[in-house]
C-alpha cells in the first residue's frame, strides 16, 4: 500500500501562484509515475498532470500547459505541482495520485492510478 498526503492547498487572487506537494509513504518502490487530478464543483474529476517516478517524464492536460509545472524529489518522495498564471476556472479540488503500472488511456485516465490522496482545496478568486 501507498499513502499520500497532500499539502499547500488555499486562496489567491487570478494571475497569482500556488504550490502544492504531495507526500508519499508506504511501498513507494511500486511507483511508476505519480499524477495531478483535479475535481472542480459539479464537474467531471479532470486530469491535471504527471510524471514519472524514475525518469522524470511529464504530461500535462492542455489546460494547464505552460502554466502549471510538476516536480519530483525521489529521495524525499514527495512530487509538487507549481500553479503559475492561476485563473478562476482552476478553482477545483486537487488529488495526489500515483500509478503502480501503465493501463489504458495513459496518463489521464483515472484508472491507471491506484492510490490517491484526500484532495485539498484550490480555490482562484477573479
Amino acid at each position: 500500500q501507498v499513502q499520500l498526503g497532500e499539502s499547500g492547498g488555499g486562496l489567491v487572487q487570478a494571475g497569482g501562484s500556488l504550490r502544492l506537494s504531495c507526500a508519499a509513504s508506504g511501498r513507494t518502490f511500486n511507483i511508476y509515475a505519480m499524477g495531478w487530478f483535479r475535481r472542480a464543483p459539479g464537474k467531471e474529476r479532470e486530469f491535471v498532470g504527471t510524471i514519472t517516478w524514475s525518469g522524470g517524464r511529464t504530461y500535462y492536460a492542455d489546460s494547464v500547459e505552460g502554466r502549471f509545472t510538476i516536480s519530483r524529489d525521489n529521495a524525499k518522495n514527495t512530487v509538487a505541482l507549481l500553479m503559475n498564471s492561476l485563473k478562476p476556472e482552476d478553482t477545483a479540488v486537487y488529488y495526489c495520485a500515483a500509478a503502480r503500472l501503465v493501463r489504458g488511456s495513459w496518463p489521464q485516465g483515472a484508472g491507471n492510478y491506484d492510490y490517491w490522496g484526500q484532495g485539498t482545496q484550490v480555490t482562484v478568486s477573479s
